[in-house]
């Protein structure tokens, strides 16, 4: 009776631990997240670049949009739309992104105390 109660309790972990490693695909850091409803910034989080905010609520007014947009980095920075809006207007959002603000190097200034 015990040895049955271990044996499943043994496969239990066992099936636990595959489904963790398979099915909880760690995402990347999340630098921001936009949340638009009818055209109008709902509700946000992250440090976003003032010139992208400016262009994507000009986009989000212009075109009544409900959507989000987040970036992430996890080795580059990838910015995600939502699949609700097209895809003209998911590539202009993607034109007026500044990928090259998050590309640049990070400089530690301890280092330079010398």
């Amino acid at each position: 009776m015990v040895e049955t109660l271990l044996k499943i309790l043994f496969i239990g972990v066992f099936f636990f631990i595959a489904y963790k490693l398979m099915f909880s695909g760690k995402k990347g850091l999340t630098l921001f997240e936009m949340h638009f409803k009818q055209g109008r910034l709902n509700r946000h989080k992250g440090k976003i670049p003032e010139k992208f905010e400016r262009e994507c609520r000009s986009f989000a007014k212009e075109h009544k949009l409900t959507c989000t947009i987040r970036a992430e980095r996890d080795n580059q920075v990838r910015l995600h739309v939502s699949a609700n809006i097209g895809d003209d207007l998911t590539q202009q959002i993607r034109n007026v992104f500044p990928f090259e603000y998050y590309d640049r190097k990070q400089v530690d200034n301890s280092k330079l105390k010398g």
